[in-house]
């Protein structure tokens, strides 16, 4: 089953209803953090771990990041109309990637011109998060 799936799943537990760029954010939060088991770096979280492994808090803060973002950035997002995917949901995955620097995000041209440039800068106020697993087995940033 795909992350997607499981993290839908266990919404039905959570107390707030997370939309689909705050999803998408933490899928693509999860498939690009490993958990750091093993000297090579261990394994993807989103092998082992989903969203009910998210520690409070640290929910709570991608909660606030991905809606503050959001409305910022509304009309930069829904300009996206992007052909192969949602453009909430792709900016939801693009900003993780952005605001992390991996090797893709907002800036590697699925975006319209200007919209990527000034949701790449975006990012960069955001700032990096670095996840990992704490001894009590939840994911913390």
């Amino acid at each position: 089953m795909a992350i997607k799936s499981i993290i839908r799943h266990e919404l039905t537990g959570k107390a707030a209803p997370l939309d689909g760029f705050t999803l998408a954010y933490i899928e693509a939060a999860l498939w690009s953090t490993n958990d750091e088991s093993t000297p090579a770096g261990g394994e993807a979280l989103e092998n082992n771990y989903g969203l009910e492994d998210i520690a409070d808090e640290t929910l709570a803060k991608i909660i606030s990041d991905c809606a503050q973002f959001q409305a910022e950035h509304a009309a930069d997002i829904a300009a996206g109309n992007l052909s192969k995917y949602d453009s909430v949901e792709k900016a939801g995955h693009d900003f993780w990637l952005t605001r992390c620097g991996h090797g893709c995000g907002f800036w590697d041209g699925d975006w319209p011109e200007g919209a990527g440039e000034r949701l790449t800068a975006a990012c960069e106020k955001f700032g990096n998060v670095d996840l990992y697993v704490g001894d009590d087995g939840l994911i913390y940033s």
